[in-house]
């Protein structure tokens, strides 16, 4: 496989704030890549670096071959991006915002109305076709951003965050959109907080925090390393919790505690573990379930994947929004 991505030594300051420090990764052709973690963990200027919407402040990174640094729009016009947020024009029908949109690619009209057509009929978008926009679901929305994102049929599409504020049937829809997308080749780039999303659609992913890389692998690399099997989260008052992790010694793969909640990571068979918690009058509850990407990340950083930084308003830096529409 082809490398289409690679970043050695990434790295992007924001004043005094470092919002990506020091990271490398490569991606190949044709696989789809994950950038997991939580709100301002440096997933979104990752790929607005990629895009060449933020330089790079030291470091190399390369696109499908070119420096970023100096070949933005070559970079550019082969490249696809859905941003966060919408920023379709809401007064425009459904068509007209892809043929709009293919116009900055210097597409001819009658090839741009072909891509519409193929690309609605693609996103079960093309009955709605006339409608103005603002007329149309969130998920239907969702979905036009990531046609628009294909109308000048890019080798790679980044996808920050494409599935945030959506129903559960709605996301759904999207991935398997994005899994056709995958099976025909191309590309995809996609930032997240979705642990299922992550599992669901990466074939390779790394997991970061605050601005550097805990770990790279597929997902199921990940959980089977980091966790095991299953999981068993067991309520117990915290001033219990040390007798019981002591009672488990050596039968368990390691744990993380969160309140009143002990974690649990088996990497095996939990018979024994099981025995012994259900002798035990100190346990309020506990239940047996599969391990996640979740339990990756609680293991690597002692918290879950969701959660607000400690990071006072003067340095706080929130570039989830910013990924730009521009094309050249």
């Amino acid at each position: 496989m082809s490398v289409v991505v690679e970043a050695e030594s990434l790295k992007k300051n924001y004043n005094s704030f470092t919002a990506v420090n020091g990271i490398d990764f490569k991606i190949n052709r044709g696989q789809c890549f994950g950038i997991l973690g939580p709100n301002g963990a440096g997933k979104t200027t990752v790929v607005a670096m990629i895009y060449c919407f933020h330089p790079v402040t030291e470091g190399k990174l390369k696109v499908l071959g070119y420096d970023v640094n100096h070949d933005h729009r070559a970079i550019k016009t082969r490249l696809g991006v859905v941003p966060q947020e919408n920023n379709l024009d809401q007064e425009l029908s459904v068509r007209e915002n892809l043929l709009v949109y293919a116009s900055y690619f210097g597409i001819n009209s009658e090839v741009a109305q072909k891509r519409a057509d193929q690309l609605l009929y693609f996103f079960d978008l093309s009955s709605k076709a006339a409608q103005e926009v603002e007329q149309i679901s969130g998920g239907m929305k969702r979905r036009l951003t990531i046609a628009r994102g294909l109308i000048h049929d890019p080798e790679i599409l980044i996808l920050d965050e494409p599935t945030t504020g959506l129903d559960p049937q709605s996301r759904r829809l999207i991935w398997e959109h994005l899994r056709r997308l995958k099976k025909r080749g191309l590309t995809l780039i996609l930032t997240t907080h979705y642990l299922e999303e992550a599992s669901q659609l990466c074939d390779d992913l790394i997991i970061m925090d605050k601005g550097i890389i805990l770990e790279q692998g597929t997902p199921p690399e990940l959980i089977s390393y980091h966790v095991g099997s299953k999981v068993i989260e067991v309520e117990i008052e915290p001033h219990l919790q040390a007798f019981l992790l002591q009672s488990l010694e050596n039968k368990i793969g390691g744990y993380q505690i969160a309140g009143n909640t002990v974690y649990l990571f088996i990497p095996h068979d939990e018979t024994k573990v099981l025995e012994l918690l259900n002798l035990n009058k100190n346990i309020q509850t506990y239940q047996v379930r599969p391990s996640n990407l979740e339990d990756v990340f609680l293991k690597l950083t002692g918290r879950g994947l969701v959660y607000e930084e400690d990071i006072s308003p003067g340095n706080r830096y929130q570039p989830e929004n910013e990924i730009s529409d521009q094309v050249l």
